[in-house]
């Protein structure tokens, strides 16, 4: 297995952790009008902030979340197989650069340019695909 080129991928998956990390914060701290109180709770009684950004952020994470196992089995399938590099690690970059666009595009409530810039991180997963599968 190349080294250098599975570490690649997995720092990818590292930053894409950050990331992960990154927007979870940001919906959590742009959500304060609920209060300490029900923040706090077991929220049994669900409550919508009345925050336009933490619901956009909200949804940039669901987004997020639908697509991050697929990536993570990705470069992780590609590192342990000795598949990385190449292709996979550009797969791997697109995906994650257009994440980050991705979240920023959608708190700032800009539509079209937000549905290009996911679809091109669905080709950075598909990138990788591809060269998993060659």
């Amino acid at each position: 297995m190349n080294t250098i080129a599975a570490t690649t991928e997995i720092t990818v998956l590292g930053w894409s952790i950050v990331l992960l990390l990154l927007q979870i914060a940001l919906q959590a701290a742009t959500a304060g009008d609920l209060g300490p109180k029900y923040l706090f709770s077991p929220r049994d009684e669900p409550r919508e902030t009345d925050s336009v950004v933490s619901r956009r952020l909200k949804r940039a994470l669901d987004n997020l979340l639908e697509s991050y196992p697929a990536f993570v089995a990705l470069a992780l399938a590609l590192a342990i197989t000795g598949k990385a590099g190449g292709l996979g690690a550009t797969g791997a970059w697109l995906y994650l650069a257009m994440r980050v666009v991705y979240v920023v595009l959608y708190a700032a409530g800009i539509p079209v340019i937000r549905t290009f810039v996911w679809t091109a991180s669905m080709i950075g997963l598909v990138l990788m695909l591809i060269r998993l599968m060659a």
